[in-house]
């Protein structure tokens, strides 16, 4: 059963001086536990499809259905709640507060969310642990190398146990070994607990472990692999 529903989904960007068409169309289900990777050349619309799907963007025409709601006859306050408690999100940039610790971070989503204290810190511990951190929990960002910076991001996506974690080019400013230490760990994180993934990337390393690949050109799904 499909998680999430992408119908007719277009974006047109400067409509009142040249229209800039970045998606045309999309229709897009995504099911429980995969591990999908969006693909294809810059300006394709890879980044735009993302930014839709977790409700960071808006579609000009279109839809977004999440467990049977629509993401965008949400409003303001109602949307971010949705998005703090149904969406993990991991940037290329870490996106790391760069004052608070590891565990610190791990925990601002739970603390965001109102959960008492001794269950932030309980959750923010075990991620940290699963991503193989549990030495860094007092080290702040810059204290990181990039690799357990991303590891980082990654245990914060997922301490609300999202429905889904969408990731934008997770390892572009990763060298090869945490590159492919960060996937082996976010694959592992898929098969064992179910976390559904979805990444914007043009990195092969990522589309070679992918379970899905979606290949977009000039906004449009050109080829749809399940592996």
């Amino acid at each position: 059963m499909s998680i999430i529903q992408v119908r007719n989904i277009s974006k047109i960007y400067n409509k009142e001086h040249i229209p800039v068409r970045a998606l045309n169309g999309i229709d897009l289900d995504i099911n429980k536990g995969e591990f999908t990777a969006i693909v294809g050349p810059s300006g394709s619309g890879k980044t735009t499809l993302l930014n839709i799907i977790g409700g960071l963007d808006t579609p000009t025409e279109g839809s977004v259905n999440i467990h049977g709601t629509d993401m965008f006859s949400l409003k303001d306050r109602k949307l971010i709640d949705f998005r703090l408690h149904h969406i993990g999100f991991v940037f290329q940039a870490y996106n790391l507060i760069p004052v608070l610790t590891a565990l610190e971070n791990v925990m601002f989503i739970l603390q965001m969310q109102g959960r008492p204290h001794k269950e932030c810190v309980a959750r923010g511990m075990e991620l940290l642990k699963q991503v193989g951190l549990e030495d860094k929990v007092d080290k702040r960002p810059s204290e990181l190398s990039g690799g357990q910076q991303q590891r980082v991001a990654v245990a914060r996506a997922l301490a609300s146990k999202p429905d889904f974690v969408l990731a934008d080019e997770p390892t572009a400013n990763l060298d090869s070994k945490s590159t492919s230490d960060l996937l082996d760990m976010m694959l592992q994180l898929n098969e064992l607990g179910e976390t559904t993934f979805i990444f914007s990337t043009h990195d092969q390393r990522v589309v070679d472990r992918a379970k899905r690949v979606l290949t977009l050109v000039d906004g449009e799904i050109e080829t749809d692999e399940v592996r």
